[in-house]
């Protein structure tokens, strides 16, 4: 953030989805923290609210099903109708209803269910190509902006213990690459951000697997098994955080990236670098 002078997205107009807790609360807070008028949409509208309440008078709370595309549109156009305009929509709604993530979390293929697997793909990219739609009519009406989807390092390596979310957030990036090139001519930029190990509701429920399945993981908590794959898996030792992301997300807003898009950019304290490692 800029801490001095001008905010770096004073007077523009933000919607996060999926913004009522997590990582979307976390971008929500680091985008009105640099001057944005802010609006979390979230299937949880009371949620959304309470968050957005915690963010001062230029935030609102809009409840609306991400994943339909007539849900988010009317919420986009309340948005609009509220701030006059559009400048930045971030692609943030996203895990799964956790009743039907252990049909695709920590299961070989054979083992995930058909309506795991579709759930993961609606939950994590037909939301993304829903978000976008709706968002892009108003982002051209402003003359440019920004569409900011949040993908994941599963998108970008192999992940066995969750093979449909992977397959989804692959195709959140390849869909970011495509809008880039398609809207580039209008002045609108996409990008895609890969966190990586963050605490959710989905490592949450892939460590109490691991508790139950994995005997040195017994006596530990799901919190500290998460903890011990940190400090195993990152090469800086460390989790990463929602405001991580949303730093990285301000940025990618901002006049000063102007020049970034199609970028598939991961926040993952270096997790990545050691694919194919020997």
């Amino acid at each position: 953030m800029s801490g001095q002078g001008r905010m770096q997205l004073e007077d523009k107009v933000a919607i996060v989805t999926g913004g009522a807790r997590g990582i979307g609360a976390g971008i929500a807070r680091c985008l009105a923290a640099e001057g944005a008028k802010v609006a979390l949409v979230d299937i949880d509208g009371a949620d959304a609210e309470a968050t957005a309440a915690t963010l001062g008078a230029d935030a609102v709370g809009v409840q609306a099903d991400v994943s339909e595309e007539s849900e988010i549109g009317t919420a986009t156009e309340q948005v609009v109708a509220r701030f006059g305009g559009l400048d930045i929509f971030v692609n943030n709604a996203g895990g799964g209803r956790p009743d039907r993530m252990a049909g695709a979390i920590g299961n070989p293929l054979t083992r995930v269910t058909q309506e795991s697997w579709d759930e993961q793909l609606t939950t994590n990219l037909r939301t993304t190509f829903a978000g976008s739609k709706a968002a892009i009519p108003h982002l051209k009406r402003r003359g440019g902006g920004s569409i900011v989807n949040i993908a994941s390092i599963a998108g970008q390596v192999p992940v066995v213990a969750t093979p449909a979310y992977g397959a989804a957030k692959a195709g959140a990036i390849s869909l970011s690459r495509t809008l880039a090139l398609e809207l580039a001519p209008d002045n609108i930029r996409v990008n895609a951000i890969c966190p990586g190990y963050l605490w959710t509701r989905a490592w949450e429920m892939l460590a109490s697997m691991m508790k139950m399945s994995v005997p040195q993981y017994a006596e530990l908590e799901p919190r500290e098994i998460f903890l011990e794959q940190v400090k195993r898996g990152v090469p800086l030792g460390r989790e990463q955080t929602a405001e991580d992301i949303g730093n990285l997300a301000v940025f990618l807003c901002s006049e000063t990236a102007r020049n970034i898009t199609g970028q598939a950019i991961s926040v993952d304290g270096g997790i990545t670098l050691r694919v194919g490692q020997a």
